[in-house]
């Protein structure tokens, strides 16, 4: 499965806001530069992360963007399902109707299976979790 550029640069911009969650809010703009996408792409992806909680906004001169919640309790897994509009494969996983041959396909359960793992590994993994992972030296501390 080859993810949406949606879900991979919304992940990066829900890490970056992870990475500097105790800052206060940051502009898009300063995300965009650090993460090298485009300012006009980060105001899309970020309008479903607003809608769906994950980010929250501020006005003022001191204002931006950052995460609703710890970055504890985000996994990867509900960034990539909500920007990717579903936890699927391939449709007739989850909608028989866009395929006459759904009922006897005997690989469509194997695609909802893969999904199912997929998903579960993703789930299992939050933005804590990958700051971690991107600092080797401290975990040897």
């Amino acid at each position: 499965m080859k993810l949406s550029t949606r879900s991979r640069y919304g992940t990066r911009l829900l890490l970056d806001m992870a990475e500097n969650y105790h800052n206060g809010p940051i502009h898009l703009v300063k995300i965009a530069q650090r993460q090298g996408i485009s300012v006009k792409y980060l105001e899309q992806i970020i309008i479903p992360l607003k809608k769906a909680r994950y980010v929250k906004s501020v006005r003022g001169p001191k204002g931006g963007h950052l995460l609703a919640k710890p970055p504890e309790e985000i996994t990867v897994g509900e960034i990539v399902a909500l920007l990717e509009n579903s936890a699927s494969l391939v449709e007739c996983s989850y909608d028989e109707d866009v395929c006459a041959r759904a009922d006897t396909c005997p690989t469509r359960h194997l695609w909802r299976e893969a999904a199912q793992a997929m998903f579960d590994r993703l789930e299992a993994v939050t933005l804590a979790d990958l700051l971690q992972k991107t600092k080797p030296d401290q975990q040897q501390k």
